[in-house]
C-alpha cells in the first residue's frame, strides 16, 4: 500500500463507523482493514493495538480545543470563560459518536486490564496539561500542582457527566461545568486572591504614576475632612516666612 497522509485517520473513522453499527467491544482490525480495502500489516503500521485507536479518537479532541484557543477572542476572555470553552470544545468534539466513546472508556475501565488503565491515566493527564497550556495557565510551583488537581478533578466529572446525558446541545452538562468552574474560581480567591494578573499590573501602574505629595500635605490631608487640593509649587518653608513676618 502506498502511504496516504490520511490512512490514519480513516481506520479511526472507520472502527468508530464500524462501533457505531455494533460496538465498540466487537470492533476488529481484521474488519477495518477489509473494509478500507488494506492489509492488517497497513493497519499495525500506524497502530499497535485496538487501544491505540481510542488514543487517537481522543487526540482529535485535543487537536479541536486547542484550535479554539487560536480564536482572536479567545485570551480576551476570563480564565473561566477560557477553561469553560476549551472543555466543552473538546466534549462537542465527540459529541455525535457519545455511545461509542463511552464504550470506550468502559473497555478501558474492564477489570484486569491494568496495561490499559496506567496508560490511560497518562493519557488523561496529557489532555489536562494541554488545557492548561491552551487557557494559559502559568502557575507555578504548589499552586500549579493544586490547579492541576482541580483541574483534573474538574475534567473528569465533567466527562462524566458528560457521558450519560441526553440534554439537548449537552445542557445540563454545560449548566454542571459552569457551576463548578465558578465555584473552583471561589476556593482559588479565597486562597490565594484575585487570579486577575493584569487586573494586579495595572493597579500597581496606577498607583506609580500618581503624583507624591509632600510630607506637609499628604499629613494634612490625612487629618482633614475635606480633600486638599493640589499642593502649590511654591516652596512651603517660604510662604510660612511670609505669613510670620
Amino acid at each position: 500500500m502506498t502511504d496516504q497522509p490520511d490512512i490514519r485517520e480513516a481506520i479511526v473513522d472507520k472502527a468508530v463507523a464500524i462501533a457505531e453499527h455494533s460496538s465498540w467491544e466487537a470492533v476488529r482490525l481484521f474488519d477495518i482493514a477489509a473494509e478500507l480495502n488494506i492489509t492488517l500489516d497497513d493497519v499495525r503500521r500506524y497502530f499497535r493495538e485496538k487501544e491505540d485507536l481510542i488514543d487517537a479518537w481522543f487526540d482529535r479532541a485535543d487537536g479541536v480545543m486547542l484550535n479554539v484557543s487560536e480564536q482572536e477572542d479567545f485570551l480576551s476572555q476570563s480564565p473561566r470563560e477560557r477553561l469553560y470553552q476549551l472543555i466543552m470544545a473538546w466534549l462537542d468534539a465527540l459529541a455525535a459518536h457519545r455511545i461509542v466513546t463511552r464504550q470506550m472508556i468502559g473497555a478501558k475501565l474492564e477489570p484486569g486490564h491494568i496495561h490499559i488503565q496506567i496508560p490511560a491515566i497518562m493519557r488523561i493527564s496529557r489532555t489536562v496539561q494541554w488545557m492548561r497550556e491552551a487557557a494559559q495557565r502559568d502557575a507555578t510551583f504548589l499552586r500549579r500542582a493544586l490547579e492541576e488537581t482541580a483541574l483534573t478533578t474538574l475534567y473528569l466529572a465533567t466527562f462524566t457527566h458528560w457521558m450519560f446525558d441526553e440534554s439537548n446541545n449537552s445542557r445540563r452538562t454545560r449548566a454542571f461545568l459552569k457551576q463548578n468552574l465558578q465555584l473552583a474560581e471561589i476556593l482559588d480567591r479565597s486562597v490565594y486572591g484575585s487570579s486577575d494578573k493584569k487586573t494586579g499590573d495595572a493597579a500597581d501602574a496606577a498607583t506609580s504614576t500618581r503624583p507624591k505629595l509632600i510630607p506637609e500635605v499628604a499629613a494634612a490631608q490625612t487629618n482633614s475632612a475635606e480633600p486638599l487640593a493640589a499642593p502649590s509649587h511654591e516652596p512651603v518653608a517660604a510662604d510660612s516666612q511670609e505669613k510670620t513676618g
